[in-house]
């Protein structure tokens, strides 16, 4: 009976009605679950514009007499998309993935109201389940340019002690320069976590940014 009402009230929607479920799990995704842990703040652009960007793809594709080429060029479009940041974790690509899929299982028309409100229900509880923010030590990983020359790399994590201010993890050098006498790394670093905090991923950021200046400066 429940399933009956609610397919003729969300039916008779129609296009307004997925985009408002739609809204609903991303919101849960982004505002939520996301948030849980200290993360990227520019990733919720990423997830949002990606999210609505498909949705309103497969809405439009949906609702019109689209050759079936279009859909094989859509999906060839977003295998381009990819996060070219290294200050971009592989959770972060998890929940672009889940954005993803949630734009298309609420995008395409005319599906089973029942099973589309299941299947946002498991990924959402898939992502609550399994990103637990409190069973593991949330990291991040910056890269940063030395204003010196450094093939070691015990002196490479103790000059971004002096630079950053915090404890690295682990540290690869990416490339050293002796012309210039610069060395860039890769550091993994642990932060504190909390419930809408981004504080000390943009101070450390921002702490990076000013020791590259420093850096580029010196030469």
């Amino acid at each position: 009976m429940l399933q009956t009402v609610l397919s003729a009230v969300l039916g008779h929607l129609g296009g307004p009605a997925r985009l408002g479920l739609d809204v609903l799990s991303m919101l849960l995704l982004v505002g939520v679950l996301y948030r849980r842990r200290v993360a990227a703040p520019e990733m919720i652009l990423v997830f949002t514009a990606l999210n609505i960007g498909l949705f309103a793809a497969v809405s439009a594709i949906g609702s019109g007499s689209f050759p079936t080429g279009i859909g094989f060029g859509l999906f060839g479009l977003l295998s381009l998309v990819r996060l070219r940041s290294t200050a971009f974790t592989l959770k972060d690509v998890a929940y672009t993935f889940v954005a993803l899929i949630l734009a298309l299982i609420n995008g395409l028309p005319e599906r089973n109201l029942m099973l589309v409100i299941a299947l946002d229900i498991v990924l959402l509880a898939a992502i609550w389940l399994t990103d637990d923010s409190r069973s593991t030590q949330p990291t991040r990983i910056m890269r940063v340019t030395l204003d010196r020359a450094v093939t070691d790399t015990d002196a490479a994590m103790a000059l971004v002690r002096d630079r950053l201010a915090v404890e690295p993890i682990s540290l690869s050098v990416d490339d050293v320069d002796f012309v210039r006498e610069t060395t860039r790394v890769s550091v993994r670093y642990a932060v504190d976590d909390g419930w809408w905090s981004w504080t000390d991923a943009q101070s450390a950021s921002n702490r990076a940014d000013a020791a590259e200046s420093g850096a580029t400066d010196a030469h």
